[in-house]
């Protein structure tokens, strides 16, 4: 992030870690409340990952599973006990011969369960899926998988936090089985209209997570994306409004591929990207290339709508040697250099808002109680490589308009703000 003040992120081992941040109430404290807590894999219990929290005062955060205690008994800054939440891996879940969501091994989970009770894990993080749940039709919701999860979860004492996932799995490096599309009318809706998904430059679509660039056009059974969204969010808190704010403590909402604000600039699995390359831009479905084209027109500059930067390299290019990304008259400090990541970043950001609009909105009555408050969540990617360069390629790509010379992410922390949001920061791979 931004070296001028602002949060710095430095990742020294690439792995499957996670940090879970403080609200932030106000715009002025935005900083100053911005709490890191990193999740690091301790060892797996009965196909249970379980992690243990490593609270941090200052900016940088650590990677390296090795350089702390593996004691699961961790403080805080102020001496603040951390609550520890473990992990539930997505193969906990299948679909049986008549389509029907089930959970695997149900006994030998009960027994883990228990056993991280006694532990002292405080509660449970659970994907719930919108390719789960609206699997078949549209508005057709089947909540049966989560009904008795959930319950198993309560009985055993613990917390959920909650993860609305708006994406599918399908091509996670780290899928063993268990993976999870999109709902299937989506998918038969992709099949007949591949641009209701991002596509690189080279028009090769990722159908991890419906482009932004559909938020607002109804081509989902007569509803638009941000209409389907919606609509599962009140369906789930209608459902498990007895559990929000006792035992669900926490609901993060997806935003994007693996549920992060951000785009599918690096895709993992399919062959198309390796660490550490910088990533394309995802911009050339019909309906952004639509938006960018009516954004140039309002610039008074209709030619920097015909097409996102020509000369921004492949998905393993490496900086050096990219004109996009390094200093010159057509690089990322030129005037359309500039009006294109404002443009990129700003759709994302603007997508994340009107999402977290509607659920900020549900949960308020939650959010204002002193008894059943619940914290609503959004999550970024952390996307470190190449910062120590002037232009921070692969966050560029990503969506974060973060440069050595510009903070990317302090509007994004600014409209969480406005929400009264928390910030997790991931690094789970792509």
């Amino acid at each position: 992030m931004a070296e001028n003040g602002g949060v710095a992120c430095k990742c020294t081992e690439r792995g499957i870690c996670g940090f879970r941040g403080a609200r932030f109430d106000k715009r002025s404290r935005i900083r100053k409340n911005l709490r890191n807590v990193s999740m690091i894999p301790l060892f797996k219990h009965n196909g249970l990952f379980i992690w243990r929290s490593i609270a941090a005062n200052n900016c940088i955060f650590s990677m390296d599973a090795r350089e702390k205690s593996r004691s699961t008994t961790l403080e805080a800054s102020g001496h603040k006990r951390v609550p520890i939440f473990v992990m539930m891996p997505v193969d906990s879940f299948g679909i049986d011969t008549s389509g029907a969501p089930r959970i695997r091994r149900i006994k030998a989970l009960t027994i883990s369960l228990k056993a991280l009770k006694l532990a002292g894990v405080h509660g449970i993080a659970v994907e719930v899926w919108w390719g789960i749940v609206e699997r078949f039709s549209p508005f057709v919701y089947n909540w049966s998988l989560y009904e008795e999860l959930f319950k198993l979860i309560s009985e055993s004492g613990l917390k959920l936090h909650v993860a609305l996932s708006f994406h599918s799995n399908m091509h996670s490096s780290s899928r063993v089985k268990g993976g999870v599309s999109l709902p299937l009318w989506i998918v038969e809706i992709g099949d007949l209209n591949k641009d209701i998904y991002y596509r690189d430059q080279n028009g090769f679509s990722n159908d991890d997570y419906l482009t932004l660039g559909v938020d607002e056009l109804p081509l989902f059974c007569g509803r638009t994306a941000l209409q389907c969204y919606e609509d599962f969010m009140f369906s789930f808190i209608n459902k498990f409004e007895s559990f929000i704010g006792s035992v669900i403590e926490e609901i993060s909402v997806g935003l994007g591929p693996s549920g992060e604000l951000r785009y599918p600039a690096h895709p993992f699995g399919d062959g198309r990207w390796r660490f550490p390359g910088i990533g394309e831009f995802q911009c050339y479905d019909k309906y952004m290339m639509r938006d960018l084209k009516i954004a140039a027109c309002q610039e008074g500059k209709p030619q920097w709508g015909d097409k996102g930067p020509q000369n921004a390299g492949y998905y393993n290019s490496l900086p050096s040697g990219v004109p996009f990304f390094e200093e010159g008259q057509e690089s990322f400090l030129s005037d359309y250099g500039r009006f294109f990541l404002e443009w990129y970043s700003g759709r994302l950001i603007r997508h994340a808002d009107a999402i977290l609009t509607k659920a900020a909105n549900m949960l308020k009555k939650y959010q204002e109680s002193n008894k059943s408050s619940v914290l609503l969540v959004a999550k970024i990617g952390g996307i470190y490589w190449w910062y120590h360069t002037l232009s921070h390629p692969a966050e560029l790509t990503a969506g974060y308009y973060n440069t050595a010379l510009r903070d990317g992410y302090d509007p994004v922390a600014s409209m969480l703000s406005r929400h009264g949001a928390a910030l997790h920061i991931s690094n789970d791979g792509q």
